[in-house]
């Protein structure tokens, strides 16, 4: 991200909303349910959150839920809070709805007007419900979170439904007034994404982070909403690790976050053995969808300073010849070059993908992705029932004479057809509970290979000048 376009960020977020949105960081132990619709359910947001806390907080161990169900509005997150969150036995909750809430209706002036107000009244209705149950778990932590945006601005086809995120953003601003009230944390994530929807799409009229329907945000839309989460945190500017060298007199300047050892200096170089308290962040660069929709975790970064505020493993020595060219190894293996003066400003390791503590953080991600895939296949089984199965009286009827009744139901719900055969499978309690298992086994085969390990660097003079690195 250039300088220009990270200050314009930095004045989107500090205007307003960055202050007012504190939440506190989760800590070892808690179990963290994010209850919401279909961009929770179907979403990846909470997923990376996590994955930050995996790598960040190696040794402080969290488990987090996914409780949203495609299509919900409030009233039918109400009627599963009991079973679907607190059977989780979460200690902390969040809360987004509204996207639902608000409707689909092609409607405009005052006949739009109108519905929003009976569909924004009937939402409010709920979650005053909602809040009697919330109250009734005091020794659940809540978070009420704003939901991101219906895009209403981008060049792009289907047509713009009239107004809809100003019915959403009412819906944000009674869950904000809730949790003043009821002393519970809130964050927003609608205003600031539509912030940068609009300050892209001066750029490009075609540009959103809500994908083709205007509703579901992109896999980097999805990073955008950790990051605005992790920033609420108050994770903005700590370090994965930093370390400054002083190789004329052999000695440390700083260590941050981690311990150095065994420095050793030469007339050709130095050595030392390191080992960071944390793994940097890995960022997934592949395409988690085709065509238009084809986007990345890693093109998230093109909309937010992420790595400038959350992904930093600093490498500094200063007094090395700012003239000569110097090659970096860890463990033996070359992981690139530069000269004296770019080593006395400063590399970012955790933008090297070639690092083996980052090689170890990229083997964190695709096991918490393997395990937010299971978790996946259980939603679709939880919505099937909540959404179709409890309107027509089935809800935990799997019956054989359920799975015929659902099979006709697909041929006139796209949404069922697709499901169904997961539906067939987790409808049969050993297989959901193997499932579980596998979830829990993954979690914990994550929270021991996360575990830092000391590695060996060398940084020695090398004369080959054309290979050197531009520093970013």
């Amino acid at each position: 991200m250039n300088k220009r376009l990270y200050i314009l960020f930095a004045l989107i977020i500090y205007s307003g909303f960055a202050f007012a949105q504190q939440i506190k960081p989760f800590k070892a132990g808690d179990r963290v349910a994010f209850t919401g619709n279909s961009i929770t359910d179907g979403g990846h947001y909470h997923s990376y959150i996590w994955l930050y806390y995996m790598t960040r907080m190696p040794k402080a161990r969290i488990d987090i839920f996914n409780a949203g169900i495609g299509g919900d509005v409030a009233k039918q997150i109400d009627e599963r809070l009991q079973e679907d969150v607190f059977g989780k036995h979460p200690n902390v909750m969040t809360l987004t709805f509204g996207m639902n809430d608000t409707g689909y209706q092609w409607l405009t002036g005052a006949k739009a007007d109108s519905a929003y107000n009976a569909k924004v009244a009937t939402s409010f209705n709920s979650f005053l419900e909602i809040q009697k149950h919330l109250k009734a778990h005091p020794e659940v932590r809540k978070i009420m979170i704003g939901t991101s945006p219906y895009d209403g601005t981008a060049k792009i086809k289907p047509g713009v439904l009239y107004n809809k995120n100003a019915a959403i953003q009412r819906v944000v601003k009674f869950q904000q007034e809730a949790a003043k009230k009821n002393n519970w944390e809130f964050l927003d994530f609608n205003a600031p994404m539509v912030a940068i929807d609009e300050q892209q799409q001066a750029k490009d009229s075609t540009f959103s982070m809500q994908s083709f329907d205007r509703i579901h945000p992109t896999v980097d839309g999805h990073m955008v909403m950790a990051y605005l989460f992790l920033k609420a945190q108050g994770f903005a500017g700590k370090k994965v690790a930093a370390v400054d060298i002083n190789a004329k007199t052999a000695s440390v300047i700083k260590s941050e976050n981690c311990l150095l050892t065994n420095l050793s200096v030469t007339k050709n170089g130095l050595s030392y053995t390191y080992k960071a308290n944390a793994l940097p962040y890995p960022i997934d660069t592949m395409a988690q969808s085709v065509g238009k929709e084809a986007r990345t975790q890693a093109d998230a970064l093109k909309l937010i300073p992420f790595q400038q505020e959350f992904n930093q493993e600093v490498l500094q020595v200063q007094n090395l010849g700012v003239s000569k060219n110097y090659e970096v190894l860890i463990d033996g293996k070359p992981i690139g070059k530069w000269n004296g003066l770019q080593l006395q400003a400063g590399i970012n390791l955790a933008e090297i993908a070639a690092t083996p503590q980052y090689q170890q953080a990229l083997a964190v991600m695709h096991l918490n992705e393997e395990r937010w895939g299971i978790e996946r296949r259980l939603r679709e089984y939880w919505w099937l029932q909540y959404s179709i199965m409890k309107p027509h009286g089935l809800l935990h009827n799997d019956s054989q004479a359920t799975v015929d009744s659902l099979q006709k139901y697909a041929k006139k719900d796209f949404f069922v057809g697709v499901t169904l055969n997961t539906y067939y499978k987790a409808r049969l309690k050993p297989v959901r509970d193997a499932w579980q298992k596998e979830i829990a086994l993954l979690t914990d085969r994550i929270y021991i290979i996360n575990q830092p390990i000391a590695h060996r660097f060398e940084i020695k003079e090398d004369n080959q000048a054309e290979h050197v690195i531009t520093q970013k």
